[in-house]
């Protein structure tokens, strides 16, 4: 969150529904609350309710059921021109018959401000963007991050108090998408702005976000901030969406306090995490992070749990190795660990024991 945000709730949803035909909900009974100055990231599938969510904040959607708050204020039955919400699209939906200083002026002449005025905001939200040489120009003569920046000052020229941002990079290249994340996260937290963001791509939205709902099936399944998230999945959906993940399947033979004995489907018996199992005999899928298990046998921990694997696969990424095993049946168990100078390099075929903490094995639903 930006320094010196407030805990106060400033965006809230309170048991807010929707449904486009009557009968099956998009959203389901959401409730959430951001403070002032925090950059959430809903973070999803197609399908999964997070731009309904978005578009109902702005105003072009309509809660079906529940109350949306902004400041405090209900503001179900205010019109979005007049909720004071910039909006950033993927598309930029720059007006293409204006130059680029008469869209970043279109809202400010909206809001009936001065022409000295206008020029001055216009210019301050140009050279925030760096385009402040560009201002003559058409949309149609810059490239699409220069596009794109644009969209995002025209957003921020009337100084909103919040900014909905519906998946704003997915048309540019990955190189130029990186450096405008940290762009977008690093002028949110500079001007202190509330800001929603909307997007199915998980890299991003751990890199840029203070918290992520991640949403599935018209629900919020976690939310957390980014290294929580990631670390700590509460369920099977949350382990598989955000990054790279191992599952075995298996059946909760003990449980004692902060720890639960799984037997594995191959028989195979280890200890984990119980996170959402809750009685023995219940079918479990055990989530491990690929950079947690190790194969030296010289850097593994006396109290790891070790298990016997085939390797399948060894592939060499530059900073890291990245290595697919047969692991307890599971021919998609993979490790991944960093290219040092005494690692050691697995041959296809090799039989090798891998290990990792009890601590960093989760329990979670088989669903």
């Amino acid at each position: 969150m930006a320094d010196g945000a407030s805990n106060e709730a400033f965006v809230e949803f309170e048991r807010v529904q929707k449904s486009y035909d009557g009968e099956s909900l998009v959203v389901k009974d959401l409730n959430l609350t951001m403070p002032k100055g925090e950059f959430l990231t809903m973070l999803g599938p197609s399908g999964s309710g997070k731009t309904t969510c978005l578009m109902m904040l702005a105003g072009f959607e309509t809660a079906t059921h529940g109350d949306i708050r902004l400041g405090g204020v209900s503001i179900n039955d205010i019109p979005p021109h007049k909720r004071g919400i910039g909006m950033v699209f993927q598309n930029y939906a720059l007006f293409p018959h204006m130059t680029i200083a008469e869209n970043l002026a279109f809202p400010l002449e909206v809001r009936k401000m001065g022409k000295a005025e206008q020029e001055e905001k216009v210019k301050r939200a140009l050279d925030m963007v760096e385009m402040g040489r560009f201002g003559g120009r058409r949309p149609a003569q810059l490239s699409g991050g220069q596009q794109q920046r644009v969209a995002l000052a025209r957003a921020l020229v009337f100084e909103p108090e919040l900014v909905l941002m519906d998946e704003p990079l997915g048309a540019l290249d990955k190189q130029l998408r990186e450096k405008m994340q940290f762009e977008i996260t690093h002028l949110a937290h500079q001007l202190g702005i509330t800001t929603v963001y909307v997007t199915h791509d998980q890299t991003e939205a751990l890199t840029m976000s203070d918290r992520v709902a991640v949403f599935d099936d018209g629900r919020i399944q976690q939310l957390a901030p980014p290294d929580k998230l990631y670390e700590e999945p509460e369920n099977s959906f949350v382990a598989q969406f955000i990054g790279e993940n191992n599952t075995l399947e298996g059946v909760v033979k003990e449980i004692k306090g902060n720890t639960c004995v799984v037997q594995l489907d191959g028989g195979e018996v280890i200890d984990a995490v119980p996170v959402n199992v809750s009685e023995v005999g219940e079918r479990t899928r055990v989530s491990i992070r690929p950079e947690r298990v190790e194969y030296n046998r010289d850097r593994l921990h006396a109290d790891a749990h070790t298990l016997k694997a085939e390797v399948l696969e060894f592939i060499y990424m530059g900073d890291i190795f990245r290595t697919r095993l047969r692991v307890a049946g599971n021919d998609e168990f993979i490790i991944k660990t960093r290219n040092a100078p005494d690692q050691v390099r697995l041959t296809p075929g090799t039989e090798i024991e891998i290990g990792w903490l009890a601590e960093d094995c989760r329990a979670l639903d088989a669903s």
